[in-house]
């Protein structure tokens, strides 16, 4: 019997939570004029944030790959769903203050949010989620050309049908994690999970002795995510927003 918690998986998500952290204080320092660095459409930071968030979704999975093979019922699942969908609500709230103009409408929790039911409903697909996720994922690539030749698609550029992911031009928002091509990343990490468990369960960490030291701390930031994820950038924010003062 696997225990409630497999500690690689948390430090998978800890580690995409740290360099999102790092990723979002250059963000802010930007925001308030201490550096320049076009975090919107240039390569090293817009390939930065694609694995940030890959990360993040493919653990994700991992972590549905595990509770559906330890028996999660339903009740427990809407409860945690509950937990993410409220924190994409608060999130959508926060940077309509910050960002009016440009404020996150579906981000990444409100993506995660959308995703984990239809994991959830599709976990049990077995192999074919591999060639399903590299479809959704291939699908962000055919989107452009196929909306260019049928003109009445343009309409999936739209807010609303826009978080479909098939669409030719990116919205203005801070965060956008539509469902194409993310959902393939987190398929993928369903369908690694449930062939780890079945084949090399040691390599989620099954055998592993309690973390300690260092990496109990990583362990417990990501098992704390979403704590964290609401809470780091009012508080990078905060203290940048306290330095300006000090400093003028």
């Amino acid at each position: 019997m696997l225990p409630g918690r497999l500690d690689r998986i948390d430090l998978l998500r800890a580690t995409a939570m740290l360099w999102m952290t790092v990723f979002h204080f250059c963000f802010d320092l930007d925001h308030f004029g201490f550096i320049r660095a076009d975090l919107h459409h240039d390569p090293f930071w817009t390939w930065q944030r694609s694995a940030i968030v890959s990360l993040f979704l493919f653990t994700a999975g991992l972590s549905q790959a595990v509770a559906l093979s330890q028996g999660q019922g339903w009740p427990r699942f809407w409860r945690r769903w509950g937990q993410v969908a409220g924190a994409a609500l608060l999130v959508t709230a926060g940077s309509m203050l910050m960002f009016p103009k440009s404020f996150i409408y579906f981000g990444v929790l409100h993506g995660i949010a959308v995703m984990l039911i239809v994991v959830r409903l599709t976990a049990g697909w077995g192999a074919w989620l591999w060639p399903l996720g590299a479809l959704a994922i291939a699908a962000k690539f055919i989107a452009p050309a196929v909306i260019a030749t049928v003109p009445a698609l343009q309409v999936l550029n739209s807010p609303g049908p826009n978080a479909l992911g098939f669409i030719s031009r990116l919205p203005v928002t801070e965060d956008y994690v539509p469902l194409l091509p993310w959902l393939g990343v987190m398929w993928w990490g369903v369908a690694a999970g449930r062939w780890a468990l079945l084949h090399r369960p040691q390599w989620l960490g099954s055998a592993d002795a309690p973390a300690t030291g260092l990496k109990r701390g990583l362990v417990t930031l990501g098992r704390w995510s979403l704590s964290y994820y609401l809470l780091h950038q009012p508080v990078l924010i905060g203290l940048v927003s306290a330095w300006v003062w000090v400093s003028r």
